[in-house]
């Protein structure tokens, strides 16, 4: 009974991450996940330990706050009516509130970052994973040798069943393991896996905003589309996109380096920013011996 109130919870996640540009009723995510209006926000807040309201104002918050550094041009206004905000008044209280700061103030002390790493990383914090943890130092700048290829890729639309974890993740190998068992242990039986499926792992929230109690990584297969789910495991749809695809042989040590690499080094020295869609890490082969091929995904388009 637990497992199916997380998966209904997480379609409720889901739904808000793709529509918190627009005002989201309680009634509306009761519907999504299933449950009566009438029991749905304690059902929530006692799984989640936030409200719904509460949720959604600290994704759009969080958000915000990465804008407000990877997209200068845009006014405060522009941004909190990215984020879902009706009125700047209202976002910048809420703002304030949170973070302890005021929107202007985040974004002046945080503008010594260097034009191009601003353009370039700070954006991809929307996204990103293995990132460098101070925002305020610049990136390294140094060959990737660990990198096999790099090349622009469109991208079909997946769908793909998925485990999610909340709370701490980085280098956590246990927890890694454990998730991936969950979701192998569900889908063998279901005879889901065939020469055509990926496995890749998804990073939701910015590690530099977001407490890491509050973090959220999705590992998933691929599924076809009219794939049942059930218990803990759910199912979204990544829509298709054009990426950068980047392939290395890594230890778990390496990540960080290598998403470093192609968010500050790549991306910038040949044209693109990533696009504000979700990134990921695609497993072609099973790790051997310690080791990682691993293709580091990044939806991109023209600077």
């Amino acid at each position: 009974m637990h497992h199916d109130y997380i998966s209904r919870i997480n379609k409720a996640f889901d739904y808000i991450e793709s529509n918190l540009d627009r005002q989201i009723t309680l009634e509306e995510l009761a519907g999504v996940a299933n449950f009566s209006k009438f029991h749905f926000n304690r059902i929530f807040k006692a799984i989640v330990g936030e409200t719904p309201f509460q949720f959604i104002q600290r994704v759009r918050l969080e958000k915000a706050a990465t804008l407000l550094i990877s997209r200068k041009k845009d006014s405060i206004a522009d941004i909190a009516f990215q984020c879902g905000f009706s009125e700047q008044s209202i976002f910048s209280r809420n703002f304030k509130k949170h973070f302890d700061i005021s929107a202007s103030e985040y974004r002046k002390q945080n503008s010594n970052i260097s034009q191009t790493d601003s353009k370039q990383y700070q954006r991809a914090l929307l996204t990103g994973s293995y990132l460098s943890p101070e925002l305020k130092l610049p990136l390294r700048r140094k060959k990737m040798k660990l990198n096999k290829s790099v090349e622009i890729k469109d991208m079909p639309k997946m769908t793909v069943a998925y485990v999610r974890h909340i709370g701490p993740y980085k280098g956590n190998e246990q927890l890694y393991e454990s998730l991936w068992n969950r979701l192998f242990a569900w889908a063998g039986p279901r005879e889901l896996f065939n020469d055509d499926t990926k496995s890749l792992c998804i990073y939701h929230d910015d590690p530099n905003v977001t407490s890491e109690d509050k973090h959220r990584v999705s590992v998933c297969i691929t599924v076809p589309p009219e794939t049942a789910v059930d218990g803990e495991v759910g199912k979204m749809d990544l829509e298709a996109a054009r990426y950068v695809v980047a392939r290395f042989e890594l230890t778990s040590k390496d990540f960080e380096e290598a998403w470093d690499w192609v968010y500050g080094e790549w991306l910038p020295e040949n044209g693109y920013q990533p696009d504000d869609k979700p990134c990921f890490e695609l497993y072609p082969e099973e790790p051997k011996d310690g080791t990682f091929v691993v293709d580091i995904c990044i939806p991109v388009k023209p600077l």
